[in-house]
């Protein structure tokens, strides 16, 4: 589609031009919107001054005296200041200038919004500023020069009056009065507006600002400026930004001071503040988020500073509250740097950007950088003359540096920040509408900004290089004495200051828009055309080319590079510098040219070989850079050195071994150790050096041997100490290779002293061979390892060969007596125990085969005296032991006192590990222990029994062993074997032989077990069961000792053997007594029962042994009672008997309710239940009518006796169970009925007994049917719902009996209403029978269910009772009266009361909701398909009139739109704009309603003007018949006599009804109003005023309101009125389905007084219940369950049809007049045959016809006929004079957006 062309042919042929006009009001509410910033008005109002050329600008703020505090009496000013402060509230707000008068273009200006300032040099670009007065001001004055002008509303229309003031009161000031709209505002905060001040002076071209309250002048500032600077381009520095279109051409820089004079009363907090003003603080004393998060911190660690702090505050606030008056002073000093900024635009561009703003962009701009430079930060911060100047600080938003930073100011702060420390002016930038921000978003302002921002960053770069300079050449004076430069303690002095300025141009992100901050950085960056920047290093402001970034360990050996600073390395800019790359890292050819200028001390060659270390442990450097390193280092060591006086690193192979110590000598090739002592080696061995090797360094000192005597190996012996201790030391970690070596190279030289002299290692022996006098022993060697000595060869032993040749051998007897050995073998041993590890394998093994030693063969007592004449071995005797001896052992010959010999001495040890033997085996002692002789054999038990733990006995299992050795009690000389006695005496009992009770504790040791085996116990108990009852307890008491012993296997062998003995009683007769015999039976245990009883001991076998016994033949299977299948199978086979043993039917009841519970396992026995369903066993009652109940059939309840019931034991089938209690009270007498007992009521159904209700048939006799079944299918749908609430409580604690659920419920029940419902009962089986009438009854069908309703007349509705109980029948298995019961609230109470007894029905208002929302889509999709059939009908229509078009000759003239048409209308594109007076369509019978009742009147232009405004244009309908006055003709074009076509008519009421919606408020509220309608003279249309509220909703969702003057609450209003709610509701609803209304648009409201029928509020019909209840409600007679019915149904829809009618066509025109009128009968017409369908369905459901319908839609119309004209009379008549309806009308205006709707009469 060519749009293009469809645009030209609309602005050629469209019709006549229409401006569009604005809402003034709502305008400048939403300009206001975006002016949400603090201080706007303000602002707004000193940024005119500044625009005025002004000097002063003077704020003050008139206060109201408070109503409630009393104005103290004092002159004190301090004290009325504070009491202003504190009670006063704002009443006016005076803003005044010296500028530069109003001109007449800026009175034009001034009202007019949007225009804007055109002059390019102001900062005003959108006319919209100066209305942000209206925040707080309704109608503001201003003054300027001679003349005034106030401002003023009319309705949503501002307003003014321009005045020429007295010469007397004409002035040179400019002033701004804003009185304020509410009274009650408190004081703002006064620092915080002095602040705003301070910072408004800082670039505005004002000298003086001054701050006032009523007349205390609390703040006044004076601004004073330097004289401004040149500062020089420098030619690297790029002017233009990166944009292009805009170039820095010059620059300056001036110093600006900041005085301020101000009361104390600024840094005054009020302690108490006036309740009504709690809520009005101003922003800044709302608590932060510091102060929230400071809360959450822990209170030990703040709990002492918060309390430091608040004491230091109270002081403060002290003394400021001592006097508020007083005055302080404070001084700011600042450093601003401006530039002035050519722009080269195109002419597009600057024709777009004059677009969006409303003036040309300048050829020539300014651009300024506020910064505060260290010194003036400093002098800033001192300048305050007080506490209270501290604590108040007023600049604390004008210096850049305190938070929150530099802000860009477009003529005022903006909230827009830099990211750095510095303000940017900015005149020329284009913020938003609001100012509070930068326009970043419109194509060609962003274009524009940004490159201002470039700009600005540019002479943010020209700022830093100056800034710099300056520093620098403070630094040189300072140092100017200094030829090598300045020194580290004079560059550190200006410290401080570099991180000042560095902290200024530091950028970070900036706050709301982060591209701000971006686009000055990168064009700070950028705009220098070499990658360097001047920055602050240790040998002053260098550039970043010349500076390296070095660290500490560099610089202690180096110090002539330029490097940042550690103090400065932290910050952020230097960070970027690195990161940037701008600054480097110290080089190697850096650091190889300073290494090579100078050779380093020791201190710089230690701290080298660290940096270097680790610089190669990190590879920071490649190879060849650390050999250039080492090469050119060389060191000059002091005369005190270790190792001479220069050290060339270049020539170092080694590094300092840790095992060798320090002051042994190492080769040329090592670093000395002191330089490497705190190196790791991994760090060395980086550096291609490797640790001193023992090898090379071993060979170093045998060479260099001969050139220092002290150090020679191999003559000076403590020399030759030392070295073999390191060695030693060493010799473990050295490699098999290194040990090779290092034993090579000393075995064969003299390197190891002894006390013969130095010796070599084969020649030497170890201290520890003392067999002769004149062996080389090794002397000073305490300290070498015996490992690494043997290795050399030193020996340690004499061979053994030789020991016993020349040791024990014989020597020649003193005296000629005979030859003696010279060693015993005491001394023998002692010897080789002290040689052992040297001793040969072959040489032990010899010394085990070899008897040596002999055995004790003393007298008693003094054994050790005398040894045996024959040698043992070793391995044959035992230790020297008395515990032994007693054994009569073979012990081992050691002389001395007793203990002399000690298993723990080296002798001992040493004769063990020969085979020496402690203690004898178990085998030995069981044979000693077996011996005939009894010492020997107590002496062997007590050794076993002491030495068992000791020895480890345990090990061996003595219990094995067939020989006896135990004694057992009973029998002194008798000994067992340890498996066959025990321990546990009643063992005994079964014939157990028992061990002597003095060895029980010892029994685990020789293996004795505690019981015999239970197998072997059990089979004893088996051979010979107990014979009477007291051999029984013992026999089973044991056996309950050994439970746990029991296992599965023996305790099924026990259940099955009979071993109990039962004593049985047998009576017997004989003669004239009788005689009772016992006899004594073996039982099973599982056949007995324990304990006694009453009740079964004469059927059933109890014993009784005691508890203990009781409790083994338990875990046997004997049992406490009889199980539920014996006692079911014996009340089976003997049920008298049993009953006759219980004495009572209740124990016989409680014994069948005990079966009952059983039952589920009892039904698993299929022989039982066939027996229990057969046999004659349960019990039933049959309850028989005394003599006088037959008698009196009518007594009384209290009077009746109580029945008899006689109890038979029966048959389950011989059994009925009571289900019907009618059915039971008709035929009890002939019933046996099962007890009335859940539990045995499904017992006995289980058995086969039958309901009470299989056995009575019923039949239903049914009346006719009712021609409506509309109250049935409700009863339907009704009777569904509530079955699935009621199913879902019952099912809670009764789900087995439920039988169906509601799905089929729905799916299979049908309901019919008939004119009666009778029911016939009789029992099956006798002749007796019974018939009822009833109200509902259910009964199978041929497609289901059929519920029967019986409705006598048309209006009954049905006993609800029994509904539930036919349904109950339904649904239950076994119905009852308590499901009846229970069942029945459900179908009376409502949904809502249901909930609020606490029932979840909340799904099912869900599912209504659902159902109205389906409802809805319908309804959505008929006004579709209607929609669908307009359009037809227009193209048909279009059609129609092409083709009588193409037959005139002359073209038709363009027509009127359609009265109220919307957008939408589907209308012809040729029409032209409507006549100023419409002519009246043609008259019908409907148009004579709007007549007769005065409605219908002409219209005016402002009306038809206020209409065109709503509605877009249509084609009206013409009255051809009529012609037109030359009035109505007059600027109008000539009617083309064609008629409007009836689609647009439709669609227009179609638009009407889409229009409608739901009231989404709970409050309604509008002021009465009265418009004069120039329709017709002296008529006024009025609008009373609605005040309701929302109340309840009605049962089909309708909501609810009343008035908020009625005289009962909402509670008793809706309680009382519930009936006429619903039936409103009904009738509404019919009436909005005529229309196709949303359920949700109609509501219904309720008020006491007034004439208001119903009314429209912006689309939401609201209609009066109280004229329903007085119209309708009480004279409608035929009204049933669903409302009204049959002709007065047709008579109160019709009139609240027309009523809908009426306000409907408020949704197309607001006002009474003809066009209203018009659209009313529209509506009627239109939807007339819908709501005549309608009534004729309702006469003919009702017993009426279409006749009646007419006649009764014919009645109300004609008494809507009878009601005099005028609505005059319709007011002032009273409601209850009225003797017929009043007209079915409301009458009021449709709301505008905003408003509380309207209200109508």
């Amino acid at each position: 589609m060519d749009y293009a062309r469809l645009r030209a042919q609309a602005l050629t042929n469209g019709d006549d031009e229409e401006a569009v006009t604005v809402d003034t009001r709502a305008l400048i509410d939403k300009v206001l919107a975006r002016y949400s910033g603090e201080w706007t008005t303000l602002r707004e109002l000193i940024q005119n001054a500044a625009d005025a050329q002004a000097t002063t600008v003077k704020v003050k703020f008139e206060t109201l005296p408070s109503t409630s505090v009393p104005l103290p009496q004092t002159t004190n000013q301090s004290e009325l200041l504070r009491h202003a402060v504190q009670n006063h509230t704002l009443r006016r707000l005076v803003v005044q200038n010296d500028g530069q008068p109003f001109t007449k273009t800026d009175w034009a200006r001034l009202k007019r919004i949007a225009e804007g300032n055109p002059d390019e040099t102001k900062i005003g670009a959108f006319g919209v500023g100066f209305y942000s007065v209206f925040a707080d001001c309704e109608e503001p004055f201003v003054s300027s020069g001679s003349e005034a002008m106030a401002f003023y509303w009319k309705g949503n229309a501002l307003f003014t009056k321009k005045y020429s003031l007295p010469q007397e009161q004409v002035t040179k000031d400019t002033a701004f009065v804003l009185d304020y709209r509410n009274t009650t505002t408190p004081l703002p905060n006064l620092l915080s507006v002095s602040q705003f001040l301070a910072t408004s002076l800082t670039f505005v071209a004002l000298q003086n600002v001054e701050f006032w309250i009523d007349d205390w002048r609390i703040l006044s500032l004076q601004k004073k400026s330097s004289p401004s600077l040149g500062v020089p381009i420098p030619r690297d520095l790029e002017t233009r930004a990166q944009g292009g279109l805009m170039k820095l051409k010059a620059a300056g820089r001036m110093s600006t001071q900041i005085d301020g004079t101000f009361m104390s009363v600024i840094g005054w907090k009020p302690q108490a503040v006036a309740s009504n003003r709690n809520n009005e603080q101003h922003a800044s004393e709302l608590p932060s988020l510091r102060n929230f998060f400071s809360r959450l911190t822990s209170a030990t660690s703040q709990a002492g500073l918060r309390g430091k702090s608040a004491r230091e505050e109270q002081v403060v606030q002290d003394t400021i509250a001592e006097d508020l008056t007083a005055l302080s002073t404070s001084t700011i000093f600042l450093r601003v740097t401006a530039a002035t900024i050519e722009t080269n635009v195109s002419a597009s561009f600057s024709a777009e950007l004059e677009r969006a703003t409303k003036k040309s962009p300048p050829k020539e701009t300014k651009l300024s950088i506020l910064t505060s430079s260290y010194d003036e930060t400093v002098a800033s911060e001192m300048s305050a003359s007080s506490q209270a100047a501290k604590v108040a600080d007023i600049f604390a938003s004008v210096l850049p540096s305190k938070k929150p930073g530099g802000r860009i100011f477009i003529g005022f702060p903006t909230a827009q920040t830099t990211g750095a420390g510095m303000h940017i002016f900015a005149p020329s930038v284009i913020p938003t509408v609001e100012r509070e921000a930068i326009d970043l978003n419109a194509r060609w302002v962003r274009t524009w900004n940004q490159d201002m921002l470039r700009v600005a960053g540019i002479i943010s770069r020209l700022a830093f290089i100056n800034e710099m300079a300056d520093l620098d050449q403070k630094l040189k004076r300072l140092s100017v004495d200094n030829k090598k430069g300045p020194s580290l303690a004079d560059v550190e002095k200006f410290v401080p200051e570099a991180l000042h300025i560095l902290k200024t141009y530091t950028f970070l992100d900036s706050t709301p828009s982060s591209m701000v901050a971006q686009l000055i950085e990168e064009a700070f960056w950028t705009s220098w055309k070499r990658a360097s920047i001047e920055v602050f290093s240790s040998r002053g402001v260098l550039s970043t080319s010349k500076v390296r970034n070095s660290s500490e360990e560099v610089s202690k050996f180096v110090g002539g590079i330029p490097v940042i600073l550690n103090s400065m390395k932290d910050g952020p800019f230097i960070r970027k510098l690195i990161d940037f790359e701008l600054i480097k890292d110290v080089t190697v050819d850096d650091i190889c040219h300073e290494l090579g200028a100078k050779a380093m001390d020791k201190d710089q060659l230690r701290h080298f070989i660290h940096w270097i270390a680790n610089g190669a442990a990190a590879a920071d450097y490649a190879h060849a850079e650390l050999r250039r390193l080492l090469d050119v280092a060389v060191a000059t060591v002091s005369e005190g050195g270790d190792s001479g006086e220069i050290i060339t690193l270049g020539t170092i192979l080694f590094y300092h071994n840790k095992n060798i110590p320090a002051t042994l000598p190492v080769p040329p090739t090592c670093l000395p150790h002191a330089f490497t002592a705190n190196i790791p080696e991994v760090k060395l061995r980086a550096l291609g050096w490797e640790p001193l090797g023992i090898v090379p360094w071993v060979r170093f000192l045998i060479e260099s041997a001969g050139q220092k005597e002290e150090q020679n190996l191999m003559k000076n012996a403590s020399f030759a100490v030392q070295v073999l201790t390191v060695l030693s030391k060493s010799w473990d970690n050295l490699s098999p290779s290194s040990k090779s070596s290092v034993e090579s190279a000393l075995r064969n030289i003299t390197v190891l002293p002894t006390k013969m002299g130095m010796k070599k290692p084969s020649e030497s022996f170890f201290p520890s061979v003392k067999l002769f006098d004149d062996l080389p022993t090794l002397e000073g060697c305490a300290n070498v390892k015996e490992k690494f000595l043997t290795t050399l060869g030193v020996r340690k032993t004499v061979d053994l060969d030789t020991i016993f040749t020349r040791l024990l051998s014989p020597s020649p007897s003193s005296a000629g007596g005979a030859a003696a050995p010279r060693w015993s073998h005491m001394e023998l041993i002692r010897y080789l125990a002290s040689v052992e590890a040297d001793i040969p394998a072959a040489d032990m093994k010899k010394l085990r085969e070899s008897p040596l030693c002999p055995a004790e063969d003393g007298p008693r007592g003094m054994e050790p005296t005398k040894g045996t004449s024959r040698l043992y071995k070793v391995s044959e005797l035992f230790e020297p032991k008395d515990t032994l001896r007693a054994l009569r052992l073979p012990i081992l010959q050691w002389p001395g006192p007793p203990g002399s010999f000690r298993t723990t001495s080296k002798e001992g040890r040493f004769l063990a590990t020969l085979g020496l033997r402690p203690y004898p085996s178990v085998p030995e002692l069981v044979e000693m222990m077996a011996s005939s002789y009894e010492d020997i054999r107590r002496n062997a038990m007590t050794y076993f029994i002491q030495n068992h733990s000791v020895n480890g006995y345990a090990s061996f299992d003595i219990s094995k062993t067939p020989k006896a050795i135990l004694p057992i009690e009973g029998d002194e000389k008798a000994l067992v074997a340890p498996s066959q006695c025990f321990v546990n005496e009643r063992a005994a009992v079964l014939g157990y032989k028992i061990l002597r009770k003095q060895l029980h504790d010892h029994a685990p040791k020789f293996g004795v077990q505690r019981d015999p085996h239970i197998m072997l116990c059990v089979e004893r108990l088996l051979a010979n069961p107990p014979k009477d009852r007291s051999n029984a307890i013992t026999l089973f008491e044991y056996f309950s000792s050994r439970l746990a012993d029991l296992n599965m296997t023996v305790l099924a062998q026990l259940k099955k053997a009979a071993i109990v003995p039962v004593v049985r009683r047998k009576n017997t007769s004989l003669g004239f007594g009788a005689k009772s015999e016992e006899s004594l039976v073996y039982v099973k245990p599982q056949n007995c029962y324990l304990g006694n009883s009453t009740t079964y001991r004469d059927i059933f076998d109890f014993v009784d042994f005691g508890p203990n016994a009781n409790t083994f033949l338990f875990k046997c299977g004997a049992r406490t009672e009889p199980t539920k299948h014996e006692i079911a199978t014996l009340a089976c086979s003997e049920p008298a008997r049993l009953l006759s043993v219980l004495q009572s039917p209740d124990k016989y009841l409680s014994l069948l309710r005990s079966l009952a519970d059983d039952w589920g396992t009892l039904k698993n026995d299929r022989e039982l239940v066939k027996k229990m369903r057969s046999a004659a066993w349960l019990l039933g009652s049959r309850e028989f009518a005394t003599s006088k109940q037959k008698e009196s059939e009518d007594m009384s309840y209290e009077e009746e006796e109580a029945p008899v019931k006689h109890y038979v034991l029966a048959a389950p089938g011989e059994i009925v169970i009571l289900d019907d209690y009618i059915s039971y009270r008709l035929f009890k007498e002939s019933l046996l009925c099962a007890p009335e007992d859940e539990t045995l009521e499904a017992f006995y159904q289980a058995l086969g007994s039958e309901n009470l209700g299989s056995r009575v048939k019923e039949e239903i006799l049914v009346g006719s049917h009712r021609s409506r079944q509309d109250g049935a299918e409700w009863l339907r749908k009704h009777v569904v719902e509530r079955s699935k609430i009621f199913l879902h409580e019952y099912a809670k604690d009764k789900r087995d009996l439920v039988k169906r659920d509601a799905r089929w419920l729905e799916a299979n029940l049908k309901v019919i209403s008939v004119s009666s419902v009778g029911l016939r009962r009789s029992l099956q089986g006798h002749n007796k029978y019974h018939q009822e009438k009833r109200s509902a009854a259910s009964t199978h069908g041929h497609n289901g269910w059929v519920l029967y309703v019986a409705a006598e007349h048309k209006d009954d509705r049905p006993d609800m009772y029994q509904v539930g109980q036919a349904i109950c029948q339904l649904l239950l298995n076994r119905p009852n009266q308590s499901a009846y019961f229970f069942f029945e609230p459900f179908l009376k109470l409502g949904l809502l009361q249901l909930r609020d007894r606490g029932y979840n029905v909340d799904r099912i208002l869900r599912a209504k909701a659902a159902e109205a929302r389906i409802a809805e889509e319908e309804r959505r999709k008929a006004l579709e398909a209607e929609q669908s059939k307009i359009r037809e009908r227009e193209q048909e229509w279009e059609q129609s009139r092409a083709a009588e078009a193409a037959h005139q000759e002359v073209k038709t003239p363009t027509r009127d739109r359609m009265p109220g048409a919307f957008h939408d209308s589907p209308e012809d594109e040729h029409t032209l704009p409507p006549p100023p007076q419409q002519q009246r369509p043609r008259r019908g019978f409907f148009s004579d309603l709007t007549r007769r009742l005065g409605l219908d009147t002409g219209d005016e232009d402002e009306q038809q003007k206020q209409l065109d405004n709503f509605l877009p244009p249509s084609q009206p309908e013409q009255d051809t018949k009529r012609p037109a006055s030359s009035a109505e003709n007059r600027g109008r074009k000539p009617d083309d006599g064609r008629v409007t076509s009836p689609a647009v008519i439709q669609q227009n009421l179609l638009n009407a009804i889409n229009s409608t919606r739901a009231h989404d408020s709970t409050n309604l509220f509008s002021p009465p109003t009265e418009r004069e309608v120039k329709e017709k003279a002296a008529y006024c249309d009025t609008t009373p005023a609605q005040n309701i509220t929302f109340a309840a909703e009605a049962p089909r969702g309708m909501r609810i309101f009343v008035a908020k003057d009625i005289s009962v609450d909402a509670s008793t209003f809706l309680a009382n009125n519930i009936d006429e709610i619903r039936q409103f509701e009904l009738l509404l609803g019919d009436c909005g389905e005529i229309y196709c209304l949303p359920a949700k648009a109609i509501h219904i409201f309720y008020d006491e007084t007034g004439g208001t029928i119903a009314f429209n509020a912006n689309g939401s019909i609201f209609c009066n219940l109280r004229f329903f209840n007085q119209l309708h409600r009480v004279q409608g007679a035929g009204v049933n369950s669903k409302g009204l019915a049959g002709q007065k149904r047709v008579e109160a829809t019709t009139w609240w049809w027309v009523v809908l009618a009426h306000e409907l066509a408020h949704n197309l025109v607001k006002q009474h007049d003809s066009e209203h009128s018009y659209y009313t009968e529209s509506f009627i017409q239109q939807y007339f045959p819908t709501m005549m369908a309608k009534a004729v369905s309702w006469m003919a459901g009702g017993g009426g016809n279409a006749s009646g319908a007419a006649s009764a839609l014919s009645t109300t119309v004609a008494a809507a006929n009878r009601i005099p004209s005028g609505r005059e009379q319709s007011v002032a008549r009273s409601e209850t004079q009225q003797s017929v309806p009043p007209p079915p009308y409301s009458e009021g205006q449709f709301g505008q957006p905003g408003s509380n709707g309207a209200s109508f009469w």
